[in-house]
C-alpha cells in the first residue's frame, strides 16, 4: 500500500469515527461533584440556559423507582421528625435528674417500712432512739440531710457544661472563593490544556482527580490507537463566573463557568491535519469543578460539564 493511499485511508477512518471536540473531555460532561454530581449547577451569566448532565461519573446516579418516576428519596427534603409536645419545655423528673437521691430516699423509706412491718414503728427500722424525742431528732436529721443533698445535686446540674449544643459539623456548608482561588482556577485551565497537548499523563494526574485522569488517559489512548493526536493551543481565558462552592466531608468544591478560546486541531501520525484548524479560534463554554482538601492542599480538577 502506497504512503499516499495509507494516509487517505487513515484520514477517512478518523473522519468516520469523528474527532470534533477532541480537546480535554472531548466535549462531554465527565467527573464527579460530590453530593452535587447529579444536580444541575446553578445558572450563571455565562451559562444562563442549561448545563449538560454528567455523561460519565464514578458517583452512582439516583435510580428511579419501580414506576420509572424519580426516586423520592433523592432531591427531596427530609421530613422533620417532631418530638412529642410534652418534651418541649418540660423539665425532667427529679428521679431522672437525681437517680442517686431517689435511691437514697428509697432506702430510707424501705427502712421505715421494715420498721413498721417488724412492729417497731416507722422509725424503728433505723435503730437508735425509742422515745418520741428520739424519733423527732432522727426525722429532723433525715430532713436536713435530704435537703442538703438536693441542693448539692441541683447546683451540680446547673453548672454542668452543655456538651450537646455543638454537635453539628463545622466543615460543611457554602464556601466563598478568594482571589487566590480564582487565580488557581484560571491557571489550572491553562495547565490542563498544555499537559493534554503534550500527552503528559503525569502532569495531568497531578492536576486532576484519579477519575478525571482516567478519562483523559482513555481519550488519549483511543486517539493513539487510531494514529491520531489532538493539539490545543492559543488558549485564552476570557471570562469566569462562580456557579456554586461548598464544603462537604472534609473537601471543598467550586464549580466555575469558564469561557475561553483556543485552536483545536487533530493530526494523523504524519502531522497531517484531519480535523479542526490550526488558525481558526473556537470559543468554548464549560463548567469546571475543582476540589481540594478542606482548608489545605492545592485545587485539582474533578469534573467538566458542557454549558449552554
Amino acid at each position: 500500500m502506497s504512503r499516499l493511499r495509507f494516509i487517505a485511508l487513515t484520514t477517512a477512518l478518523l473522519c468516520a469515527f469523528g474527532t470534533a471536540d477532541a480537546r480535554p473531555g472531548g466535549g462531554a460532561s465527565l467527573g464527579s461533584r460530590g453530593s452535587h454530581t447529579w444536580s444541575a449547577p446553578p445558572r450563571t451569566s455565562i451559562t444562563p440556559g442549561w448545563s449538560r448532565p454528567m455523561d460519565r461519573s464514578m458517583t452512582p446516579a439516583p435510580s428511579p423507582n419501580t414506576f420509572g418516576a424519580p426516586n423520592p428519596a433523592f432531591n427531596t427534603p427530609r421530613p422533620t421528625v417532631t418530638p412529642p409536645l410534652s418534651n418541649y419545655g418540660a423539665r425532667p423528673s427529679f428521679a431522672s435528674r437525681h437517680p442517686f437521691m431517689t435511691g437514697l430516699a428509697g432506702g430510707f423509706l424501705g427502712a421505715g417500712l421494715f420498721g413498721m412491718l417488724s412492729g417497731h414503728g416507722f422509725f424503728g427500722g433505723f435503730g437508735g432512739g425509742t422515745s418520741f424525742f428520739g424519733f423527732l431528732l432522727q426525722a429532723l436529721l433525715l430532713g436536713w440531710l435530704i435537703m442538703f443533698l438536693i441542693r448539692r445535686f441541683s447546683k451540680t446540674t446547673r453548672t454542668a457544661p452543655n456538651t450537646t449544643a455543638f454537635t453539628s459539623s463545622s466543615n460543611s456548608g457554602p464556601y466563598t472563593p478568594t482571589n487566590d482561588d480564582y487565580t488557581a482556577f484560571q491557571q489550572l485551565l491553562l495547565d490542563v490544556q498544555s499537559a493534554w497537548s503534550a500527552q503528559n499523563m503525569r502532569a495531568l494526574s497531578n492536576r486532576t482527580t484519579p477519575e478525571m485522569a482516567g478519562y483523559f488517559n482513555e481519550q488519549l489512548s483511543e486517539l493513539a490507537s487510531r494514529g491520531a493526536r489532538n493539539i490545543v493551543s492559543n488558549v485564552q481565558f476570557q471570562r469566569g463566573d462562580l456557579s456554586e462552592a461548598w464544603r462537604e466531608n472534609g473537601l471543598t468544591y467550586a464549580t466555575v463557568a469558564m469561557r475561553y478560546s483556543l485552536t483545536d486541531v487533530t493530526t494523523d501520525s504524519f502531522g497531517n491535519v484531519i480535523d479542526g484548524s490550526s488558525t481558526e479560534l473556537q470559543t468554548v463554554t464549560e463548567l469546571w469543578t475543582f476540589v481540594r482538601a478542606d482548608g489545605r492542599g492545592n485545587w485539582i480538577l474533578s469534573a467538566i460539564q458542557q454549558g449552554g
